[in-house]
């Protein structure tokens, strides 16, 4: 069974997500620590716990989720695990950061590209990869069938969607991933989302402002 943690990080509010199980394993989904006071926080639970990060990933690369990617890599030595379409939108973030008065020193390791259908695997426990563009060129979600959870990344929020004004951003292609690979899932399933509280698929489904079911 995978145990989640979220921490809420950097000026933009972003929540990271620890994703462990009971053999210690564990993946770091979209770290965002951008103060050395939330590296610090991250480390300590980690080592608290006594974890062994297995896995970096990104559900995209926009700044506020990849402010904490070197430090990361360079703390247990991972490489980070995106998709490659999303590298555009990493190598612009310290530009992007720059708008907001903010600079940060950029991951520039290895990298190991993510795709639809993916098996990430930590122990016996399983994520399953959806390519959910729309809010950015290549989003990933990622779905534990067997914990009933997802990650959404900015593409589901509560009451909410990601949005779509910035680079590689569009309506449609957010409306398609969303009815089409989130709004898929069992009702029951419980969103983790890459900003504020988490919901569910089935009261999205139901309310959700921007896009509901037809």
């Amino acid at each position: 069974m995978l145990s989640i943690k979220s921490f809420e990080f950097n000026p933009i509010q972003e929540n990271t997500y620890l994703l462990f199980n009971e053999q210690g394993g564990c993946a770091i989904i979209d770290p965002g620590c951008y103060y050395e006071n939330e590296r610090k926080q991250l480390k300590a639970f980690i080592e608290d716990k006594k974890l062994t990060p297995r896995y970096l990933i990104n559900t995209h690369c926009h700044l506020d989720h990849v402010f904490g990617n070197k430090f990361v890599a360079d703390t247990w030595n991972l490489p980070l695990h995106l998709h490659e379409t999303e590298k555009q939108v990493l190598n612009f973030a310290p530009k992007s950061a720059e708008m907001y008065g903010l600079s940060f020193e950029n991951y520039s390791g290895a990298m190991n590209y993510l795709n639809e259908g993916d098996i990430i695997k930590l122990g016996e426990d399983e994520l399953t990869v959806l390519l959910t563009p729309g809010h950015s060129p290549a989003s990933l979600s990622f779905y534990c069938e067997k914990d009933g959870f997802l990650i959404s990344g900015d593409v589901l929020f509560s009451g909410s969607i990601g949005r779509t004004d910035l680079p590689g951003g569009d309506f449609a292609t957010l409306e398609n991933s969303i009815k089409t690979k989130l709004y898929t899932l069992p009702d029951e399933t419980k969103v983790y989302p890459g900003h504020g509280r988490g919901t569910s698929i089935g009261f999205e489904k139901k309310n959700n402002p921007f896009v509901r079911e037809e």
